[in-house]
């Protein structure tokens, strides 16, 4: 589905300031590796958020979630202090972890051992 005008306004607004509380409250840098916002999807309705977190060296990125997750009512609250003249309302927040870069890694080794099997040129 299509993402509206207004959707993808009120998301770069949300990444934008998400990346600064991040940063301030040191939540990008934890457990030995960095974490970082991927993207933010919102509903067209514009109540719900739903934030994709990138974890990269961090072994264990469910509980670096969890530990995000607990602070999530604190993170809230400042967005909606920095938003608020910009929203009426203020979307929920979800966080969910981004496995793209896993999904990335998992093609690449794919193709690898697809072209090991197959040591033929592609023809032209």
């Amino acid at each position: 589905m299509l993402e509206g005008k207004r959707q993808k306004q009120v998301a770069a607004v949300i990444e934008k300031d998400l990346n600064e509380i991040f940063q301030r409250k040191g939540l990008t840098m934890l457990d030995g590796g960095m974490v970082s916002i991927a993207s933010v999807k919102i509903t067209p309705d514009l109540f719900d958020a739903r934030i994709y977190l990138s974890f990269f060296q961090i072994k264990d990125s469910v509980a670096t979630l969890n530990k995000i997750q607990e602070q999530a009512w604190e993170i809230k609250k400042e967005l909606t202090a920095r938003v608020r003249h910009q929203l009426r309302s203020m979307p929920q927040l979800t966080f969910y972890i981004d496995d793209t870069l896993e999904y990335v890694d998992k093609m690449e080794v794919l193709f690898k051992e697809i072209k090991k099997a197959d040591p033929t040129p592609p023809a032209t």
